[in-house]
């Protein structure tokens, strides 16, 4: 049986969560087109009949982390390459230029001593491609895979080299704590990512990068409907009024949007007690 950790490793908004996503069949990890939507590492169980593999989708790396939180990113992500893999995946998005932050994630890649394959993200994409300025990359990976993501283009023939490539392991190698699909994030945790996923896709530029969601309570009620009190906290009172919006209207539309996804992840009915709250501290106090 082959058993192993794979690495995924990239620069922020390549596609790796909406990978694991998709190749797991369930939302293990947040996704929206904005940079820094992931802000820790997800570990996600993928099992068939040829083995089970630990995918671990780090944060990506920023080439300028000009504020604490991204710097607090760029940190855990750091830390989460020096554990012990099996394989790395190097994605890369054809449709960006490759620039000073796609040569230090290269530079990450290259000190870490074992299999690696390369991968070229969004082959579905009509938008302009920078492909040529990655034909180089060509000759450092010995095996190149063209998918995507979102459409899970070349799945099948990606994950034949991976599981070729990861060790053989006996049963008893196995740890006992593997759950699927999601091996690291508890259920409140996973419900404030939902809730903040939200937050980014549909709030403007600047506020996703200025809010964080708190999961407070998880209870059923006799009814039989999942109550959940969560916080979206923000750095200010004028971000706090624009999630709010005219007459409550934002924060009902994010709730709901949630409300309705928590509900069919679960497969219960919810009820979601969502308020907003000015703390100016909490990239501090929780990254």
């Amino acid at each position: 049986m082959k058993i192993g950790k794979v690495l995924l490793m990239g620069r922020p908004n390549v596609g790796k969560s909406t990978f694991v996503n998709n190749l797991i069949g369930q939302k293990v990890a947040i996704t929206s087109p904005k940079p820094q939507t992931t802000r820790f590492s997800i570990k996600a169980l993928y099992e068939d009949d040829r083995g089970k593999i630990i995918f671990v989708d780090t944060p990506g790396i920023f080439g300028k982390a000009e504020d604490q939180l991204s710097k607090r990113i760029n940190e855990r992500t750091l830390n989460v390459i020096k554990e012990d893999v099996d394989l790395v995946i190097y994605m890369i998005d054809h449709t960006r230029k490759r620039d000073f932050e796609e040569a230090r994630v290269l530079g990450l890649v290259r000190k870490i001593e074992k299999p690696k394959i390369l991968v070229i993200n969004k082959v579905d994409s009509q938008e302009k491609s920078y492909l040529p300025q990655y034909k180089f990359l060509e000759d450092e990976f010995s095996s190149v895979f063209e998918i995507s993501a979102l459409h899970k283009t070349n799945f099948r023939l990606l994950m034949e080299k991976v599981f070729e490539l990861l060790p053989d392991k006996s049963s008893e190698e196995i740890p006992n704590d593997l759950i699927y699909p999601v091996l690291n994030i508890d259920s409140k945790i996973f419900i404030s990512e939902l809730i903040r996923e939200k937050v980014f896709l549909m709030m403007g530029e600047e506020i996703p990068y200025r809010t964080m969601a708190i999961v407070d309570e998880i209870s059923e009620r006799k009814n039989g409907i999942t109550y959940i009190k969560a916080r979206i906290l923000t750095t200010d009172d004028r971000y706090k009024k624009m999630l709010i919006g005219s007459q409550g209207h934002k924060i009902k539309e994010i709730g709901s949007y949630a409300r309705k996804e928590i509900a069919l992840a679960i497969n219960k009915k919810v009820y979601l007690d969502l308020t907003i709250e000015t703390d100016p501290h909490w990239q501090e106090t929780y990254y």
